[in-house]
């Protein structure tokens, strides 16, 4: 049975920030707004919780496109290879914000997310609540969007109906108010050129 945990937006309680914590430092699954859809996520470090956010999604692990979300640019170097210049100061530009960059991954990524990829996805979000929670945790969550169903296209937006759907299947829903319609604009930083792989809410300052 998981926990709804409301927490506002704007102003997030460090009580219930921590909370929120525990449950990925024990290994736990937990749903979260971002600043464009509701997401689903856990430690990077927990590869049993991995897995679970893997088989709730209906996918194999080595075959899933996650993105980590970090609480800003500072452990870019932690997961990824050297980047050029002008694209750090791209990201910098659009970030916090609705933006997937994918970079190239290096060895600090942990293996159960590497295995045949070599690239990793960079979400900062602008959303308080998420980035107090990993900036508080101390290290990147695995993020994907939270879709219930595929016949479904839209994404729920509702943090108590998603608590209803996900309620034996997680750990926790964080309730942050309605979530976006409209998933984040991804961005391929692996080539000579930025390239954009998927046009999300909003459009990159390039």
């Amino acid at each position: 049975m998981s926990v709804l945990i409301k927490i506002h937006p704007d102003d997030p309680p460090e009580r219930l920030v921590s909370k929120a914590v525990e449950i990925l430092q024990k290994g736990g699954v937990i749903i979260y707004p971002t600043d464009t859809v509701y997401g689903m996520g856990c430690d990077i470090t927990k590869p049993k919780a991995v897995e679970r956010v893997a088989q709730l999604k209906g996918i194999k692990v080595e075959k899933a496109n996650f993105s980590f979300i970090c609480a800003d640019l500072s452990h870019l170097s932690d997961y990824t290879k050297p980047i050029d210049n002008s694209i750090f100061k791209m990201m910098k530009r659009n970030l916090p914000g609705p933006f997937t960059f994918i970079l190239e991954a290096n060895n600090n990524v942990p293996k159960i997310l590497k295995q045949n990829r070599k690239t990793v996805g960079i979400r900062v979000p602008a959303n308080k609540i998420i980035v107090e929670i990993v900036r508080m945790l101390g290290n990147p969550i695995l993020t994907t969007s939270l879709r219930i169903d595929d016949e479904i296209v839209e994404y729920p937006t509702d943090p108590e109906l998603i608590y209803e759907d996900y309620e034996n299947r997680v750990d926790a829903v964080i309730a942050g108010g309605p979530g976006g319609l409209i998933p984040s604009t991804v961005i391929d930083c692996t080539g000579n050129e930025p390239k954009i792989v998927r046009m999300g809410s909003a459009e990159p300052d390039m």
